[in-house]
């Protein structure tokens, strides 16, 4: 098992897949209404790759991640006026923000009917609680790591799935529209990734983000037995061009609400 595989948050291995995860922030930073006074808060801003398109709506912008090593290349860009590290479960602001962006990060949070709404009380009269998310789980690319790991290790998920979760978009829809005025969709990102020499190119996009939570309960003998038995399945599913690329389409949940005016 190599560094690159092992649990904690690796920047190098997220930032190779940069364009990837910022289009849907550009996406979604496009689909913001107009925003009262107040500073916008990046929740979940990992190594800060969004931070400067948000720099760029006028406001004072604010990090918060719970990963020091993500931070740490966050503060590097020099475009956030304020970083904290605390968990999104238990944050909130010292004072309201006109916008709460948060890009590919609830999803691993449990207790979303809980979660989201609380968000959005954070914000201010008027303000914007907008949220993306994957919504991969029923993919082949995500599923056949959970089926794996079950398969193998049904003891370790006993008392929980393998993997993050999202609720059905209608949940979601329930949950906020009563909030205020709610924006929600889905888009499909047909992305290429480039050939790997050292393993399928789906793998190496998934091992960094979704396959965490899975090997944060594994050995290292573990971990290596998993992503063997990966690579040895996932072709039929992402098979590679002449060149050794892939097609990988990447299913992503959106979602704006915006309150009143006071």
């Amino acid at each position: 098992m190599n560094q690159e595989q092992r649990a904690a948050w690796n920047p190098e291995a997220y930032q190779r897949f940069r364009s990837h995860r910022l289009r849907p922030a550009i996406d979604l930073i496009n689909a913001l209404p107009g925003l009262p006074g107040g500073a916008i808060v990046d929740l979940g801003c990992g190594n800060g790759a969004v931070g400067d398109a948000l720099k760029q709506l006028g406001r004072p912008v604010i990090g918060v991640d719970s990963s020091p090593e993500m931070l740490a290349e966050a503060e590097k860009t020099g475009v956030y006026d304020f970083l904290v590290e605390a968990d999104i479960a238990t944050w909130r602001p010292k004072v309201a923000p006109a916008l709460i962006f948060s890009n590919a990060a609830l999803h691993w949070l449990p207790d979303h009917k809980t979660l989201l709404p609380k968000l959005f009380s954070f914000v201010a009269p008027g303000g914007t609680l907008a949220v993306q998310m994957p919504h991969q789980n029923n993919a082949p690319s995500h599923h056949i790591w959970t089926s794996l790991a079950h398969e193998f290790w049904p003891n370790k998920w006993a008392d929980q799935s393998a993997g993050p979760g999202v609720l059905p978009p209608a949940q979601y829809h329930h949950l906020l529209e009563p909030l205020g005025t709610l924006s929600l969709w889905e888009t499909e990102y047909y992305q290429t990734l480039a050939a790997e020499t050292d393993g399928h190119p789906v793998r190496k996009f998934t091992q960094s983000t979704f396959a965490r939570s899975i090997f944060d309960k594994l050995s290292d003998e573990e971990i290596d037995r998993l992503t063997a038995a990966y690579d040895s399945v996932i072709a039929s599913a992402y098979p590679a061009a002449e060149d050794g690329s892939v097609l990988f389409p990447f299913r992503r949940l959106f979602m704006v609400v915006t309150g009143a005016q006071s």
